[in-house]
C-alpha cells in the first residue's frame, strides 16, 4: 500500500503535471471505483485542478468550485502518467488492470489496480465539510514534536505495530514503514503503548521522523522531474520489511516475521526483542509448549 513517502512524491508529481490544468474528461472502466453518488463524477469534468493535498494515505485533488476528488489507492492501486500523442487521440486504458483515466489536454492520469480484489476508491465531495468526512484525524508525525507524538500514542493501549498503523492515531503510516520505524527505534512491534518510557517515546518519534524523511528524499531522487512508476512496499534497501530470512543490516541476525489477518510484522530478534522470538498466534496455539522461544532454538529445530 502506498504510504506517506509514496503519497508525498505522488502529490509533487501531480503538482508538476496537472496543477492548474483543466480536467477535460473522466473515463471509468470499473463501476466499483466511485463510492459516492452526489455530486456525480461527471461534475469534475471541465474544471481546473486548483490544489493538491493529502489526508493520511488519501490523495486529494481540489477542483474549481470547491469540488474534491478523494483517491484511496489501498493495497494495489497506482497512478500512471501518459503524455497524449495526437490531440484528438485518447490514451488507452489498460484492459487488464485499468480502473479510470483522467484526461487533460496534454496527457492522462491512469488509475490502475493490480489485484482481483478491487479496493481502490474514488469519492467526489463538495466543500470543506464533505472533505472533512474523509479525514481520520491521525497526527502528522513530521509536523509533531515528541510530546505530541507520545500523547497520541497514549490515548489508547495498543501494540506499537497497531498504533503506528492506525490512521486515527498517526497519519500516513502503514505496514511497511511501521516495520522500518520500529527497527530503527530498536523496539518490539508487540510492546504496548502503555509500557513506553519517556526515553522510548522520544526514540520512537525520532525514528519515525528519520525513516519517513529519508524515504521521501530517496523517492524524490529516484523520480526526479518525472512521475512515480515503481511505487512498492517492498524495497531492497529496507532493513526488515519484506526481508524475512535475510540478514539484518545492523547485526546480521535473520529477520523474522509474524503473519496476522492480511498483514505481517517483520522484525530483528537481536535488535528489537532481546533475542526472543515473537509467537505467531496461529502457530503458537498449534505448537503450544513446542514453540521455540529464541532464534537458537528455532535454528536447532531446523537442523533436527
Amino acid at each position: 500500500m502506498p504510504e506517506l513517502p509514496d503519497v508525498v512524491v505522488y502529490l509533487e508529481a501531480f503538482e508538476r503535471h496537472v496543477l492548474g490544468r483543466r480536467l477535460e474528461w473522466v473515463r471509468l472502466a470499473s463501476p466499483f471505483l466511485v463510492r459516492s453518488f452526489d455530486p456525480p463524477v461527471s461534475a469534475a469534468e471541465g474544471r481546473r485542478v486548483t490544489g493538491l493535498s493529502r489526508l493520511g494515505k488519501r490523495i486529494v485533488w481540489r477542483l474549481e468550485g470547491d469540488l474534491h476528488l478523494v483517491f484511496h489507492l489501498m493495497i494495489a492501486g497506482r497512478f500512471r502518467w501518459r503524455e497524449r500523442g495526437a490531440p484528438s487521440k485518447q490514451v488507452a486504458l489498460p484492459k487488464k488492470n485499468g480502473l479510470a483515466a483522467f484526461d487533460f489536454e496534454h496527457g492522462t492520469v491512469l488509475l490502475t489496480e493490480a489485484s482481483s480484489k478491487k479496493r481502490a476508491s474514488l469519492h467526489v465531495v463538495a466543500g470543506a465539510e464533505g472533505l472533512a468526512e474523509h479525514d481520520r484525524g491521525g497526527l502528522e508525525v513530521l509536523d509533531a514534536d515528541a510530546e505530541a507524538f507520545g500523547a497520541a500514542l497514549a490515548r489508547e493501549n495498543h501494540t506499537l505495530k497497531r498504533a503506528l498503523t492506525d490512521p486515527r492515531i498517526l497519519s500516513g503510516i502503514g505496514n511497511a514503514y511501521s516495520d522500518e520505524i520500529l527497527h530503527r527505534a530498536r523496539t518490539s512491534p508487540f510492546k504496548r503503548t502503555s509500557q513506553l518510557t519517556p526515553e522510548e517515546t522520544r526514540r520512537l518519534h525520532a525514528a519515525a521522523v528519520e525513516v519517513l524523511g529519508e524515504w521521501i528524499e530517496r523517492s524524490r531522487r529516484e523520480v526526479g522531474d518525472g512521475f512515480p512508476e515503481k511505487v512498492t512496499a517492498f524495497r531492497p534497501e529496507m532493513a526488515v520489511h519484506g526481508r524475512y530470512g535475510r540478514h539484518c543490516p545492523v547485526c546480521g541476525t535473520p529477520v523474522q516475521r509474524l503473519i496476522y489477518a492480511e498483514n505481517e510484522a517483520n522484525y530483528c530478534p537481536t535488535c528489537q526483542t532481546g533475542g526472543k522470538l515473537l509467537a505467531d498466534r496461529a502457530l503458537s496455539r498449534l505448537m503450544r509448549e513446542d514453540w521455540p522461544k529464541t532464534l537458537e532454538e528455532l535454528e536447532a529445530r531446523k537442523r533436527a
